[in-house]
């Protein structure tokens, strides 16, 4: 892939700032084992080209002053109205070093419960995960297409899978699962005919 070129930052007013990101550039910072924490900025369209090539938590390289480092996203900030990226932390690493971070769980296709009338109830979005950087995924998958009302899906199921992960959670933590709609009791049906009468 293409190497994500920085540039050293030293001016910190908030009018340089402004500019920077007027310009199509964000501030960043990158730190690791063999870096001091230096301030950087990059071109926000290589970053966006660059996350969407290797996804999330993938390693890119970065160059700064002519020195290559492999590099993960560690943090960012955006924007709370427009997510537009304001800020982010890159942490140098080397393939082998092991990584804490989160990995987002998406559910993927419509179960057969969904389709008798039940409804997927998810209860983590998001896992905490150590892993080599280069075992880290991008996000959690998981298929629900076969899920009758019933059932779901533990951590532990998830720990199966990607065994290069260690899952810090208790294994019978339910991440999902297809449930019962609650029916109705008569006295919620005779509460919702008062209210339309009314």
């Amino acid at each position: 892939m293409n190497t994500l070129v920085a540039q050293e930052r030293n001016n910190f007013k908030r009018s340089a700032l402004k500019k920077l990101r007027n310009d199509g550039g964000v501030p960043a910072v990158v730190y690791g084992s063999d870096i001091n924490t230096k301030s950087i900025s990059i071109n926000k369209s290589d970053l966006l080209r660059a996350l969407k090539e290797v996804g999330r938590n993938g390693i890119f390289p970065l160059d700064l002053n002519g020195k290559v480092k492999n590099v993960i996203l560690r943090d960012y900030q955006n924007d709370s109205v427009t997510r537009e990226i304001l800020h982010v932390d890159f942490l140098q690493v080397e393939k082998d070093t092991e990584i804490d971070t989160k990995v987002s769980v998406v559910l993927t296709g419509t179960s057969i419960g969904e389709k008798s009338g039940g409804i997927v109830k998810q209860f983590l979005h998001e896992l905490d995960v150590t892993a080599k950087a280069k075992d880290l995924p991008d996000e959690i998958q998981i298929d629900i297409t076969d899920f009758e009302i019933g059932r779901g899906v533990k951590v532990v199921d998830i720990k199966k899978e990607y065994s290069n992960c260690t899952i810090k959670h208790e294994d019978q933590e339910t991440v999902a699962m297809v449930d019962y709609v609650k029916a109705q009791t008569s006295e919620e049906e005779e509460a919702e005919g008062e209210a339309v009468g009314v």
